[in-house]
């Protein structure tokens, strides 16, 4: 990640904690911005054109704006990264936003794999008992893996706790090999 990145998605996160802005308001703001750029190539081109004046890129980000109904913070971020010539990278400052602003509010992120699927009840408490675990709120997302056998292996950042049958085979292994 760029450096630039870090500043502006740092710098955003800043204003939305400091003036205590509903940040799940701004996350679907930005997600349907975000999605809006993505699914048009020619938008995207003409964003990141340098030979456009970012006062005339500014005033489609206002047009546009009046679809979105982005807040103004959001809306003025958009217009920083135009002004700086920096809009191409908004996918960037937006993923490292969310990452940030999950940190300040304690949330981690982590990947679980199970070998079936499990119903709402079962993922709450697997959730629950991993944030114990981690000592943070959990935004888990899930996946099946049947060969997995059965079991489940959490990935935290870099952490992989693997309680899977696999898993548990493979040590077995390796211990009567190494004994």
């Amino acid at each position: 990640m760029a450096a630039f990145v870090a500043r502006y998605a740092n710098a955003f996160a800043d204003v939305v904690t400091s003036a205590k802005l509903d940040s799940a308001a701004i996350d679907v703001q930005l997600s349907d911005f975000l999605g809006t750029w993505e699914g048009s190539p020619e938008l995207r081109e003409f964003f990141v054109n340098p030979a456009i004046p970012a006062i005339e890129k500014v005033g489609i980000l206002d047009k546009l704006n009046v679809k979105l109904g982005l807040q103004k913070e959001l809306r003025n971020l958009l217009a920083v990264l135009i002004d700086n010539g920096r809009i191409g990278h908004v996918s960037e400052v937006g993923q490292a936003y969310r990452r940030i602003l999950q940190e300040r509010l304690g949330i981690r992120q982590a990947e679980i794999v199970t070998a079936r699927a499990l119903d709402e009840k079962e993922r709450l408490e697997l959730v629950a008992e991993i944030g114990k675990l981690a000592g943070s709120r959990i935004e888990a997302s899930f996946k099946l893996d049947a060969s997995i056998l059965g079991g489940t292996v959490v990935r935290i950042g870099s952490t992989v706790y693997d309680g899977s049958v696999r898993g548990r085979l493979e040590r077995l292994k390796e211990a009567l090999i190494a004994g």
